[in-house]
């Protein structure tokens, strides 16, 4: 079942997939309407056959603005909407990026989807144990 993971952000998300227990890096999506967000997300779950989406959820404010995300989202779609703890994973991203030799502008056009990866892959390793 392929996986889509979820960095949400108030003027970008990150994306990555996972088809098995490695999750990728997709894309960023920049975007100023949440309901053209929401169209283009569902857009993304039915091209690529999505059956599970994890959407990263942080403290305060904004992890509210996730919660409130992943419901939306849960209600537009069959795929099974789940949120998971994305507490570091930006910092951990960059980081990451830097030890492979990142260029410092791919660093910033992908971090968000380095930190979906990343909340991506903590969520996939944590099902393992």
């Amino acid at each position: 079942m392929k996986i889509l993971g979820i960095d949400y952000g108030r003027s970008k998300i990150g994306l990555a997939i996972s088809e098995g227990f490695l999750a990728e890096p997709y894309q960023v999506i920049k975007y100023k309407n949440p309901r053209q967000l929401a169209e283009k997300i569902m857009q993304l779950i039915e091209k690529e056959d999505i059956g599970k989406v994890i959407i990263g959820v942080s403290e305060g404010e904004m992890g509210a603005e996730s919660k409130k995300f992943a419901i939306e989202i849960s209600l537009l779609t069959k795929a099974i909407v789940e949120t998971y703890d994305e507490t570091l994973t930006t910092h951990d991203a960059q980081e990451l990026s830097m030890e492979a030799g990142i260029s410092q502008k791919r660093r910033h056009e992908m971090e968000d989807a380095y930190a979906a990866a990343v909340m991506l892959q903590n969520y996939l390793n944590n099902q393992l144990d």
